[in-house]
């Protein structure tokens, strides 16, 4: 009886397997493509392109690091729900009770060789950690978009001299520390790999490309951060990295090239190899490089004389104008939010893409339209003190560096306008934010909210909070919430019902 009924299982499963054999093979036919492991699609090799649409011909001054929707008759569609395009990368967590990276502190010392023939970019990065946390420590997240952007092939990686096998988790390196860091210790890491530039501008390209003559290399240094998904369905910065005391880079090209990068040259020296430049940066919380050999540079001073200001440009680009632009905003923003933070400041032409902002420099892509030309350079030179003195999570919280940025530009240049979306909540990461409206809501939005609770508090006091909020949080990470706490100890007005139906999240 027994052994029928184990006949009869095998025939019946006999059945379903040839069955689902059939299945499969009409399926395939039609063209399905089975997941990759997990359930998850297979990572596109470039990520999405971020909507950018020409301002129309009456605006006079445009959105910064993307172009504004064109304006309709009727507002668009609130953003209520998370776009279909949102990651699909899920973070991998650290251990239970473990320091985040971004707890700790680190200092690198670089050797990078660009070889603008080839596109090839090579990294050897030796990072002294050290656990300035409470708590212990297991492993370190480290930023780099090579991971996505450069089809990054590790050569080595050790911890204290001892090898370690790192997992690349999308933008992230997973890198594992085999004897842990308790509180007050310290660590090497080295880290050496090879990478490849893209060769255009779309999508997030860009930011790690050699095209139209020039090299860009964005968040291309590993870097403590935490595991965030790099895709997202706007143009919105998917990075949070902790400030490094000192950063030290030696730069070898395959040729004569002019180098705009962050931090200060201290070196050059020609080697069989091609030229180095030797740079140093400190208190900064990314080291960006762009170089071309057809660069021209225009160096001038702030009109307060304290910063040195260099445009590298390509011939035929306005450097004059950018120039005057920066010695503008940067006697603006001073007189409001108090000095710059760095004794110098690079504005480099970028191969393409959007505005960008780094420590100490800022890119602006070429035949920027001059009407547009002011407010770029203004919103992303804002962002110096709103991303390179004071961080916060620019992925989670996009309200507390953008909408700070873009409500001193506008407030600098009196260029304040209505948003051209529908009223919505400030509190959503970048991935909740559709491609159309991003913009509209996080810069135009936040900045016309900032602004309206100027106007209540009095710009006096209102200056009075910004400023205690950028000197609490004075090369450290803050936040959409302390942000707005600091206006409101700055004023014997209950400010909340002013603002906190924009973030029901708070």
């Amino acid at each position: 009886m027994v052994r029928g009924r184990a006949l009869t299982t095998l025939a019946t499963l006999a059945v379903f397997a040839a069955t689902a054999l059939l299945v499969a093979a009409l399926a395939l036919a039609a063209g399905w493509r089975p997941l990759e492991s997990g359930g998850t699609p297979a990572a596109s090799t470039s990520s999405p392109a971020p909507s950018a649409t020409a301002p129309p011909a009456s605006e006079t001054v445009a959105p910064s690091p993307t172009p504004s929707a064109s304006p309709k008759t009727t507002p668009a569609p609130t953003d209520t729900s998370p776009p279909a395009t949102a990651p699909i990368v899920t973070p991998v967590p650290s251990a239970p009770g473990t320091a985040s990276s971004l707890d700790l502190s680190a200092s690198y010392d670089v050797d990078l060789a660009l070889d603008y023939g080839t596109r090839r970019l090579d990294v050897d990065a030796s990072i002294r950690v050290a656990n300035t946390s409470k708590s212990y420590v297991d492993r370190l997240d480290l930023n780099t978009v090579a991971a996505r952007l450069g089809n990054l092939q590790l050569d080595v990686a050790t911890v204290d001299g001892v090898p370690v096998d790192i997992e690349i988790h999308d933008q992230t390196l997973l890198v594992p520390l085999p004897d842990g860091l308790e509180p007050g210790e310290s660590a090497t890491v080295r880290i050496a790999f090879r990478s490849t530039l893209r060769n255009g501008t779309d999508g997030s390209d860009w930011l790690f490309t050699r095209a139209n003559g020039i090299i860009d290399a964005y968040r291309w240094l590993p870097w403590l951060s935490r595991d965030v998904p790099f895709d997202r369905p706007n143009h919105g910065d998917p990075f949070v990295t902790a400030v490094s005391p000192q950063v030290v880079v030696r730069i070898t090209t395959d040729r004569a090239m002019i180098l705009a990068t962050t931090g200060e040259r201290i070196g050059a020296a020609s080697g069989a190899a091609g030229l180095t430049q030797t740079f140093v940066a400190r208190n900064v919380r990314d080291f960006t490089v762009t170089a071309s050999p057809s660069y021209r540079e225009l160096t001038g001073a702030s009109l307060d004389g304290d910063t040195t200001i260099t445009v590298s440009t390509l011939p035929g680009e306005p450097a004059a104008a950018i120039l005057s632009a920066a010695r503008r905003a940067l006697a603006g923003f001073e007189a409001l939010v108090g000095p710059y933070p760095y004794p110098t400041l690079a504005i480099a032409q970028s191969a393409g893409g959007l505005g960008m902002e780094g420590p100490a420099i800022v890119w602006i892509p070429g035949s920027v339209a001059s009407t547009n030309l002011d407010y770029l350079v203004h919103h992303e030179i804002a962002h110096q003190w709103f991303y390179a003195l004071v961080g916060n999570d620019q992925a989670a919280q996009p309200f507390a560096d953008e909408a700070a940025a873009d409500f001193l530009a506008r407030r600098v240049l009196g260029s304040r306008r209505a948003s051209r979306c529908d009223t919505t909540r400030l509190d959503r990461d970048i991935a909740n934010y559709s491609s159309a409206c991003y913009y509209e809501i996080v810069y135009i939005q936040g900045g016309n909210l900032l602004d309206d609770l100027r106007k209540r508090m009095g710009s006096t006091a209102f200056f009075a909070g910004l400023n205690a909020y950028i000197d609490a949080n004075r090369f450290a990470l803050g936040s959409t919430q302390a942000l707005l706490d600091a206006l409101d100890a700055a004023t014997p007005d209950d400010l909340r019902p002013a603002y906190a139906a924009r973030f029901p999240g708070l």
